[in-house]
């Protein structure tokens, strides 16, 4: 299918990506209905719309530059504050139902392979690959894609499905905590202190008071970079000589190749140590969170990309309805054991969209919502998903292709 920009004109369309990125940052912290929605969101449909009408390809080399690149170096600038001996305190309840969200994610994987078994193709992958996504964000996906070998085909059909099933998720937690069914049955801190803030005369959009203009020196900027830019490097080359070196015989090996080999825990686990270890550099570096949530705003404009709506229509629909089944077990999941544990309902909003859209949504979530104290804690929780979402999607793709 051809497009008014080809595939091969990589400028126009970094150009396209990056502008598209910085108008979703700017809706969200000009307009309030936009910092509800988020930015990311808004960048992700940005793109839709843009792969829809035909205007950019839905595959190009800068997009894989985005995958390959963009997103690694964004990962360690989102995580210069994870100071562990801090965090643990911070997201301990944030950590319990976020792994109970995520056992829904598993049990709605099963659930959606024996409804829809002889109907899909490689149903077996597909289903490894949307409960390693929906238990850590789309990372894992590739991952998963990788680990048993999925056609292209079949990959891009489940990538259509996710993304736009993701969307229109995020519609649905933006929505949740403002329905008064789930205001009378949920505890609500959160939203109870932004509305004494809000009464108290305080009605600033809070994407905008999040993000509002910090001191940034050159030097900060050069620190920011030079150390995530090692982090990478060295959390890749790790990455494939621990690949290199243990062998994929049998499932025990498989799946500890598959975690200690994969370069975002690797990254991850390093950028936390060196966090920990020395929280005075590291945790002072300022501009580090702002450069690193730019990076991932484009990241999301890329997921967009593919979300075409005729290929759902025509070659995914069954997909959409398979992803449909995984989110919506992993959100009863989250709201019945979130009532019965009594979590807020913030917390179990921010643990179900860390499991179905990773950190990086999670994080813009609670910063658009207000909910401040909430956003170091999606972070790590969200991240942790690049780790349990590899675990679970290799024992429920193994399993089911046995």
């Amino acid at each position: 299918m051809s497009t008014l920009i080809s595939a091969d004109n990589t400028w126009a369309l970094f150009a396209i990506l990056v502008v598209i990125a910085a108008l979703a940052i700017w809706m969200e912290q000009r307009f309030k209905w936009a910092s509800k929605v988020t930015g990311c969101v808004i960048a992700l449909i940005g793109a839709m719309i843009l792969s829809n009408f035909r205007i950019i390809p839905v595959d190009a080399p800068a997009y894989d530059f985005v995958w390959s690149y963009v997103v690694p170096l964004a990962v360690p600038l989102l995580l210069f504050k994870a100071n562990i001996k801090k965090i643990w305190k911070e997201s301990g309840r944030m950590l319990a139902i976020y792994l109970i969200s995520g056992v829904g994610t598993v049990i709605g994987g099963f659930l959606a392979y024996y409804i829809f078994k002889g109907k899909i193709d490689e149903l077996h992958a597909i289903a490894a690959m949307m409960v390693g996504t929906y238990t850590g964000g789309s990372v894992n996906l590739a991952a998963m894609k990788a680990a048993f070998s999925a056609s292209d085909t079949t990959s891009a059909a489940a990538v259509v499905a996710d993304n736009l099933l993701m969307a229109l998720y995020f519609f649905v937690l933006i929505a949740i905590p403002t329905m008064q069914f789930f205001l009378k049955k949920y505890k609500h801190p959160y939203i109870d202190e932004i509305e004494a803030r809000t009464q108290k005369g305080d009605n600033e959009n809070q994407a905008a008071n999040f993000w509002k203009a910090k001191p940034v020196a050159l030097l900060d900027i050069a620190e920011a970079l030079a150390v995530s830019f090692a982090i990478v490097a060295v959390s890749t080359a790790l990455a494939d000589f621990i690949s290199s070196v243990i062998p994929t015989t049998n499932f025990a090996l498989a799946l500890l190749n598959g975690l200690i080999g994969n370069k975002y825990l690797i990254m991850t686990t390093l950028t936390m140590i060196v966090a920990t270890a020395m929280p005075d550099f590291i945790g002072e570096i300022a501009g580090a969170q702002e450069i690193g949530t730019f990076l991932i705003h484009i990241f999301f404009t890329v997921i967009g990309v593919p979300a075409s709506i005729y290929l759902i229509i025509t070659e995914a629909p069954l997909l959409l309805v398979f992803c449909a089944i995984i989110v919506g077990m992993n959100m009863i999941f989250s709201l019945v054991f979130g009532k019965i544990f009594k979590f807020s309902i913030e917390e179990i909003c921010v643990a179900s969209n860390a499991n179905v859209g990773g950190p990086t949504t999670a994080a813009a979530y609670a910063i658009a919502k207000g909910w401040q104290s909430m956003v170091v804690p999606s972070l790590l929780v969200g991240t942790l998903g690049y780790v349990i979402g590899n675990y679970y999607g290799i024992f429920v793709g193994t399993f089911l292709g046995r």
